[in-house]
Parts: C-alpha cells; structure tokens; sequence
C-alpha cells in the first residue's frame, strides 16, 4: 500500500518537504558535501552546489506485505508452461559469476542529484565541527536564552496543550460532580424499557423514569471536557551561559610569500572566519599581520592590503602576548590562534620564536593550529622537498602533550580537507 499525499501545496509546504528530505538523507547529502568540498574554492560558497546521492538513499517508505510467514497462494498473470504443483527445475549455471558485462536489459538508475542552497551547504559542512576544549570560563552576557519547561498554564497554543493533564482535570471534575456514565444511562433506560412491557410495579417505573430525566439532564449540563480543565505547557526563557572565546589570526605577509601562497592563506582565515561568526555568537577574532613587525589590523585590512617586507615571526607572537594581556584575561578567556606562513624566517629569529610559543603562547592556549603554505608543485615537507625553519622550529616545541597541530596546504582544493582534519569534532574531542 502507497500513501499519496494529494493534498493542495500551500504556500511554504515544499519547504517543510525539502527539510524532512535533508533529515532523512542526511547521511548520504553530508558525505556527498565532504567529497564535494575538496573540488571546490572558497568563492564558490556562494552558490551552493549541486550534490549527487545514491538512489538507494531517496526511496519513499512504503507498506508491504511481509515475505515471511503466513500461507500464500500466488497466482502469477502471463503463465503457459507451468501448473499448481509442478516442480521448477533449477536454472542453469554457465559458470560466468559476477562479469564485467552490461545488464541484460540496459536499464539501470542515475545517481539523485539534488541542489543545496549556500546556507545548507554551510550547514552541513560545518554540522561537526567546533573549537576545541571549549570551557564555560565566565559568562560574557546572556544574549542567548532557550526554553525550559516551567509547569502549566489554562492558556497558551493549541500545539502546547498538554493532553494528559487536560484529561485527568476534566475526570476530576466529573467524578466530584457525579456525572452519569453513559453506562448507567444505558442501564436505566434498559431498566424503564423492561417495566414499561411488564406493566409490574408502575410506582417503580415513575421512579426511575425520573431519575433517568435528571442523570439525562445533568450528562448535559456536566460536559466531558469544559474550559477549566485544559491546561498547556508553560515554557520559561532563561538565559543561556555564552563562553567567552578570542581566535588569534596570524599572517605572514612578507616579500617571501609568493600570491599563490598568500592566496592559500587568505581563503583559509576567510574559511575560519565564516565557521566561526555562524556557529559561534560570542568569539572575538583578532587579525594580526607581520612582516618584520607585526600589527593589529581590521578584517578589511588582513585580507586586502598589499604591505610587504620582511620576516621575523616572533613579532606576531609577541603581538599576540601584548593583545592578550591587555584585553583578554587568561582566567576569564578561552583563547585560540591560527598562523599562517610560508615557513620562512630569519635564522637568528627561530630561538626566540620558540621560546615565546612553548612558555608564553601555549600555556594559555585552548588550541593553536600551524598552516604552512607551499608553492603547488611542491612535493616534500617544504617548499623545495626538505622542511623549513619555522616548521623544524615548531615541530620541536610540538612534541608531547600540547596543544598544537601542523598542517601544511600546496593547492586550494587541500583547503576544505585540511581544515575539517583541525577543527572536526571527533579530533577535538581526542
């Protein structure tokens, strides 16, 4: 049996359709979004994108009879050869098991393709992912609230009427008023009935023809359910705890960063910075850029100023250091950093650079993520197939328990992949 809907579509119900088909193929749309996501750039977030899915995972549920159990007389339509009873001889066996030919007939089912919109793209990209070790230090305000249950109320919306408690109100109140059954009605006019053809005992059927008049009368003034006893769920808006988070978002921008580089690590603070203005409502992000000294600057100025020069890395941490004390308290603060570099820098420079992330740094960091960009061809751990001084420098302070993680990116399809592997929920969690 099929249940068709043939219903009128009014105005706003292809919505609700398009969102129960998200929720029920939603394992099959978020793997077909992971593996559509490392095809595309950051540009592209734009336009959404048309995803393709199994035909196996977009089947109406339907009602059928169950193949197992119960006796069956089937009657196929079509049959010359065969009678009730006979024996059906086995098929032959040609021996070609599963072969690389076509089907028989040359019919067969093309992937569903289905078009998700910029938000739901974004959506299901980033369903699970989060900044790690995230910890309610102090609540900032309580902009969020959400709604928790907080008894009942005789008003409210049809869809928050509480039916058992409406129900068990409305027989209180008949048993207190002693309302009749509608067996007991039954039971006297059965009773009325079988006097009436007897003719015995007429002051008795006087009687009860009176009490049935009464119990009658009273069944309508008592109704089954009267205003007073619905009741509805009373929902409370509390105020919701808001951590306090900052994200630090180093640059490199010296001469020695190439525009393909730059590039790379232009898409990836764009990538971050959209992550987490959707999912997160009370993270401040802090954009430094450093050549040989580094600065403060607003986003416009982080992404599309043309200031070169050269590199020491250790002004951007020292940078860093200088924000932190002066605007975001260790105690009261979650913190987070990501750098982005080409992994040059002055040889003289990687000392203090080590010692300001390993003493400084680090131990008031949540979480602090390396991205080293590379030329595209490039086919070792740095640029030209042998690692660079910042990451041999910062390799060295990664060892053990902290909490960093490098990763390195040549070309802009790895953007996508790379950052889900530093910010994925299952990662963070370990």
């Amino acid at each position: 049996m099929n249940i068709i809907d043939r219903r009128l579509n009014p105005q706003g119900k292809s919505l609700a359709n398009r969102q129960r088909f998200i929720r029920r193929a939603r394992e099959q749309i978020v793997k077909a979004v992971r593996d559509a996501s490392a095809k595309r750039g950051i540009q592209d977030l734009d336009q959404g994108d048309a995803i393709a899915i199994p035909t196996g995972g977009v089947n109406e549920p339907s009602f059928h009879r169950s193949r197992s159990g119960g006796v069956r007389d089937i009657v196929v339509p079509g049959n010359k050869d065969y009678a009730e009873g006979d024996a059906i001889p086995r098929p032959e066996e040609d021996g070609g098991g599963g072969g690389n030919e076509g089907s028989a007939d040359g019919e067969g089912d093309d992937d569903f393709r289905f078009v998700l919109s910029r938000e739901e793209f974004l959506d299901l990209f980033m369903d699970d992912l989060e900044l790690p070790d995230l910890v309610k230090q102090k609540i900032k305000h309580s902009e969020s609230h959400t709604l928790v249950r907080a008894g009942y109320t005789v008003t409210g919306n049809p869809s928050n009427l509480n039916l058992r408690r409406t129900m068990r109100n409305s027989l209180s109140r008949r048993i207190a008023l002693r309302r009749p059954k509608p067996a007991e009605l039954a039971e006297l006019e059965q009773d009325i009935a079988e006097l009436t053809r007897t003719g015995d005992d007429p002051e008795r059927l006087i009687e009860l023809e009176a009490l049935f008049a009464r119990q009658s009368r009273r069944s309508l003034v008592i109704p089954y359910i009267d205003p007073v006893d619905v009741r509805f769920n009373r929902f409370q808006s509390v105020p919701k705890p808001i951590a306090q988070a900052v994200m630090f978002c180093l640059m490199d921008v010296s001469g020695s960063m190439s525009e393909h580089m730059k590039d790379l690590a232009k898409r990836f603070f764009m990538l971050l910075y959209l992550f987490l203005t959707r999912r997160y409502r009370s993270v401040d992000i802090v954009f430094i850029r450093h050549t040989h000294e580094a600065r403060e600057v607003d986003e416009d100025t982080f992404f599309y100023s043309t200031e070169t020069g050269g590199t020491v890395v250790s002004t951007a941490l020292e940078e860093m250091q200088r924000v932190i004390k002066d605007r975001y308290p260790v105690e009261d603060w979650n913190i987070y950093a990501a750098q982005a570099s080409d992994g040059d820098n002055m040889i003289s420079d990687n000392a203090r650079s080590a010692t300001l992330l390993r003493d400084i740094i680090l131990p008031v960091c949540q979480y602090f993520a390396y991205i080293e960009v590379a030329a595209e061809h490039a086919s070792g751990p740095g640029a030209f197939g042998r690692e660079t001084e910042l990451w041999r420098t910062y390799k060295a302070v990664a060892q053990g328990e902290v909490p960093m993680a490098m990763r390195r990116v040549r070309s802009r399809r790895e953007i996508f992949p790379v950052f889900r592997d530093l910010f994925t929920r299952e990662r963070t969690a370990a």
